[in-house]
């Protein structure tokens, strides 16, 4: 069996497809000539992400396998693919829904959320007294932390993913911004066009035109923002090639 590990700090969007990608290369890399299709061995792909990822659930551990629409039986077991979303599992930490006592798995991934929160780190080390596992790691964590270069890197690196959190949220609140006021002009002069028309058919030829005229607008508005053309199409609605032709 061959598994990959990924951990990603920030939401690089499309994760699905890029661990499809991953695992699609690592499988592929065990064929050589001459081998049979039956010696090709199980591969997992294990994605820990440190945001709110699958929308569909409130599970912090999700497992992917290849099933038959309507029966659901199993094609194959040779893949299975992970999400383990840490966001969702600190809050049913918080609520007391889980304990890291009980469930190793917990324990090992709450581990990674040692550094920031004491009461975490404060119980890892009471249960590290009886799992020698545990108490390696936790070992080898301090050793490596107390290295004055690696605890430089270290907080260069936290800086960085602080400053790449803060630059998708302001993105976001921008992309929210932008698509509000587009739509509320579009409509409002969709709706004055149609009124002055004095017809119905006047009212919903304006409010139809003033929508696209607010998508419109909001397309130029993230173009300018440097958003990628296909996420514009997502959010407005417009085609890739309507979005395109407002760039002229």
């Amino acid at each position: 069996m061959q598994i990959n590990i990924e951990i990603q700090l920030s939401n690089q969007y499309d994760m699905e497809k890029r661990s499809l990608y991953y695992w699609a290369q690592m499988y592929s890399r065990q064929i050589r000539e001459g081998m049979a299709y039956k010696e090709l061995t199980k591969t997992v792909s294990i994605n820990i992400v440190d945001f709110n990822y699958l929308k569909q659930t409130s599970n912090y551990h999700n497992v992917f396998h290849l099933y038959e629409d309507e029966e659901k039986f199993q094609l194959t077991d040779v893949l299975e693919i992970h999400f383990m979303e840490l966001p969702k599992l600190l809050a049913k930490w918080r609520r007391r829904e889980i304990s890291l006592w009980e469930n190793e798995l917990v324990r090992w991934l709450l581990l990674l959320e040692g550094a920031d929160n004491q009461e975490i780190l404060q119980i890892l080390e009471e249960i590290a007294m009886k799992d020698p596992v545990l108490y390696q790691a936790m070992n080898a964590w301090e050793e490596t932390s107390e290295d004055p270069r690696i605890r430089e890197a270290y907080f260069d690196r936290r800086k960085a993913i602080l400053d790449e959190k803060a630059a998708i949220r302001e993105a976001e609140l921008r992309l929210q911004e932008a698509l509000e006021e587009g739509m509320a002009k579009g409509i409002a002069e969709g709706r004055a066009k149609g009124i002055a028309e004095g017809k119905a058919e006047g009212k919903a030829e304006g409010r139809a035109e003033g929508r696209a005229e607010g998508r419109a607008e909001v397309a130029k508005k993230l173009l300018v923002l440097g958003f990628e053309i296909t996420k514009i199409a997502e959010a407005t609605g417009l085609s890739e090639e309507e979005i395109s032709g407002l760039k002229d």
